[in-house]
């Protein structure tokens, strides 16, 4: 089910609440505190899936190894992996074919994020290096190359015929996210449904296959896990409007300063909404900034500042916030148990994480 969402969403947040103020209610210790106690619940689980990742991507090329050995250190949150085993304990079961559906996954998605780093120039991801930038295009084209081939390996070990059908889908629609955005943005696609349409293929179809994945390989039937599907579409866009808010900030709790996204010509949902609802004379000459692109830092500024003023981070919160009120009305049904309470903690998390 694709979700789309429309520019007249009521915004509750009173306008003369400050930014900061806002931001300030949503993150908190106890929402880390509850994804820590899901990492643990499932900790043997994450813990064996690893070990898959890493002898999967063991080689005989010394090169390859040490390049390999010390990405996988800075691994993240694993968010991804960890709904593919959440979603096989949902439905009640586990097995080994969960974990290397989870490695295989959790492997495409890293190939993602290399070969993203090379198209954007990353320097810098986790706070460390990146391929690129150590070791140059060439090797890390190759790398990211090597993550995807050990992927579909993995989705081979399943024995599952739909889980390597999933994986290559999933590849197609990463890359044709990827190159939406582009589009848009060479377009100056300035409407919410070409953004909501690109961030459902570049993000939210990877945790839609996560929760697919992870029933199918405990036997759940499609009836059973077609609603889940649909949360975790809710929890990717999710995902990446919470992303997309970072580029908004200077607090490093929140994010870097670098406008990014709007020297990309991206123009991500807090700005679609003030360019839209702010006094024409107000966003005329912004969406003529936009237009034009080659954007100066102070024209990034001042794009992001308009953004802020005119309501685009507040609308992005309470977006989110309909999201999950959406998400809890899907699980409902369901019985109720830890891993229930899980899928909510983590849709709280990616709403008031920090980072």
């Amino acid at each position: 089910m694709a979700v789309i969402f429309s520019a007249n969403l009521t915004i509750s947040a009173d306008s003369e609440t400050e930014i900061d103020e806002f931001l300030l209610i949503l993150p908190g210790i106890s929402d880390m505190g509850q994804f820590d106690t899901i990492q643990k619940r499932l900790q043997e689980e994450l813990e064996e899936m690893n070990r898959i990742i890493v002898s999967s991507l063991e080689t005989s090329n010394e090169l390859m190894n040490r390049i390999v050995t010390s990405y996988l250190q800075t691994k993240g949150k694993q968010i991804r992996p960890i709904l593919v085993i959440l979603s096989a304990r949902f439905f009640g079961g586990m097995n080994p074919h969960v974990l290397h559906a989870g490695a295989a996954l959790e492997m495409l998605h890293n190939a993602s994020l290399i070969h993203d780093d090379i198209v954007d120039e990353t320097s810098l991801r986790r706070g460390v290096p990146t391929i690129n930038s150590v070791w140059g295009n060439h090797i890390a084209v190759l790398v990211g190359d090597f993550f995807v081939s050990n992927a579909l390996a993995a989705g081979i070990r399943t024995g599952n015929l739909s889980i390597i059908s999933a994986l290559s889908d999933l590849g197609c629609e990463l890359s044709l996210g990827e190159i939406d955005q582009i589009c848009n943005a060479r377009g100056h696609s300035l409407d919410y449904e070409s953004y909501f349409g690109m961030i459902r293929k570049k993000t939210a179809s990877l945790f839609m296959n996560c929760v697919r994945m992870g029933a199918e390989t405990v036997g759940a039937t499609e009836e059973q896990y077609a609603p889940m599907i649909d949360y975790a579409e809710l929890l990717g866009l999710c995902f990446q409007i919470k992303d997309d808010i970072f580029d908004y900030f200077s607090d490093p709790k929140i994010g870097k300063p670098t406008g990014n996204d709007l020297r990309e010509g991206k123009v991500t949902l807090p700005l679609l909404y003030a360019l839209q609802n702010a006094p024409e004379d107000e966003a005329r000459p912004m969406r003529n900034l936009i237009t034009r692109g080659d954007l100066s830092d102070s024209e990034i500024a001042g794009l992001i500042e308009f953004a802020k003023r005119n309501g685009g981070i507040e609308y992005a919160f309470r977006t989110m916030r309909d999201m999950q009120s959406r998400a809890d009305e899907i699980l409902l049904p369901y019985p109720d148990s830890d891993y229930k309470q899980s899928f909510r903690d983590i849709f709280e998390f990616i709403i008031s994480r920090d980072k």
